[in-house]
């Protein structure tokens, strides 16, 4: 007799990026010398986890009745108006937005999909995507689907886009669509100025046909190489086309990954629509987690509010943020070299390296030490925890694994 319904007697025992990072730490401890590519956390060059120093000392200043205490369900107020002054502060589009709080982005996205969804429905988004993209959209009974991230030229597809788009709204009467940048997870790919105006061109011409959700997972947000607000500034000639969604997360922008402090922010010029979201945000936390880390949002709201300490953690991540480019600059100009086919990599955690039998080359440089995580048609690379000095040796066993 089986317990389990159906469609949960098949799920994978863990995630395969925690999976393979596992492995590779397995073996690292046994001597071998490793290169992580695995997971998305950034490492210093010694394989330390890079914290902010001021962001602890924010933590540890919450009181114990504070932090040991529930949090509202929506979040606390100080929390969610740092959080859409971090994203929108100075822009007329803060006089409109809600917020949320989510255990990190991920419970952001979550909500995205089970609230501007039915059941059965797709989520749409880039070709290469972030494989939890999937697991979210499985796990609430939603399906995903995907368009052409890259066209000929190696630019976004807009083409197909406009196509795959259509297509949905035609087959469901309304769509939500994931836009992973900037620094996108998993190609390192940052939407420009002209990437936005076709999606806005886009989303325009089919706003008349049902309604349309684009939701900006801005995660690694804080590592482009341009100021966070400047990446998607041209994204906010939606919000009167669309309902523009923001998944925010303290966790890499703070380098708080298991805090589990995030947010999703939604854009509603109209008030009793906004309203209606907020209600329906408030909601759903109460039927999924309840309430979240009363302590992490307490410190996070501090820094995002007091003048001093957030100049100080920006001051901190700034540090983090140079260490991360000199790798990216490392790795622009061997991987150029060796001729490795990549998408433009001017900033963020990871890059990816197109390849056709993606398992077989990943396979391959496992038994060098090397590791990477195979997606569809390429190698997710994590830069972010690869030491500068390793990644000659990272780039020779791509281009070996690749061009056999």
């Amino acid at each position: 007799m089986e317990f389990l319904i159906p469609s949960r007697t098949a799920r994978p025992a863990d995630d395969p990026i925690f999976a393979l990072n596992t492995e590779a730490q397995a073996r690292k401890k046994s001597g071998d010398p490793v290169i992580n590519a695995t997971v998305g956390v950034l490492l210093d060059d010694d394989g330390k986890l890079a914290v902010i120093g001021a962001v602890v000392e924010a933590l540890r200043s919450v009181p114990p009745e504070v932090g040991a205490a529930y949090a509202p369900i929506a979040g606390p107020p100080a929390f969610l108006q740092g959080v859409i002054d971090d994203l929108l502060a100075g822009r007329p589009e803060a006089s409109f937005a809600t917020a949320v709080a989510t255990p990190g982005g991920s419970g952001a996205l979550r909500h995205a999909i089970t609230t501007f969804l039915e059941p059965q429905q797709m989520l749409l988004t880039t070709g290469f995507y972030w494989s939890p993209y999937k697991t979210l959209a499985d796990e609430a009974d939603r399906t995903l689907a995907t368009f052409r991230m890259f066209d000929d030229k190696g630019r976004l597809d807009i083409a197909d886009f406009e196509r795959k788009l259509a297509g949905v709204l035609d087959a469901q009467g309304r769509a939500l669509v994931f836009l992973n940048t900037p620094c996108h997870n998993p190609t390192g790919y940052s939407l420009d100025e002209k990437d936005w105006n076709g999606i806005v061109d886009v989303v325009g011409r089919a706003a008349g046909r049902g309604p349309i959700t684009v939701l900006l997972d801005v995660a690694y947000g804080r590592y482009a190489k341009e100021k966070l607000d400047e990446t998607f500034a041209p994204a906010l000639r939606l919000a009167d086309k669309a309902m523009v969604l923001f998944a925010w997360s303290a966790s890499k922008s703070f380098t708080q990954y298991g805090l589990r402090v995030g947010a999703l922010v939604a854009l509603c010029p109209d008030a009793g629509k906004r309203a209606r979201v907020q209600n329906a945000l408030t909601y759903a936390s109460r039927g999924t987690w309840s309430n979240c880390n009363a302590a992490g949002m307490t410190a996070i709201a501090r820094v995002l509010a007091d003048p001093d300490l957030r100049a100080r953690v920006d001051q901190e991540r700034a540090a983090w943020k140079d260490l991360l480019d000199r790798r990216v600059e490392r790795w622009n100009a061997l991987a150029t070299a060796a001729g490795l086919g990549y998408p433009r990599y001017d900033g963020g955690f990871f890059t990816t390296v197109f390849c056709e039998d993606a398992p077989r080359a990943a396979a391959r440089l496992r038994e060098e030490g090397i590791f990477v995580v195979p997606v569809q048609g390429a190698l997710r690379v994590g830069l972010c925890s690869v030491p500068e000095r390793d990644i000659e040796r990272l780039v020779d066993g791509l281009r070996r694994a690749t061009n056999p």
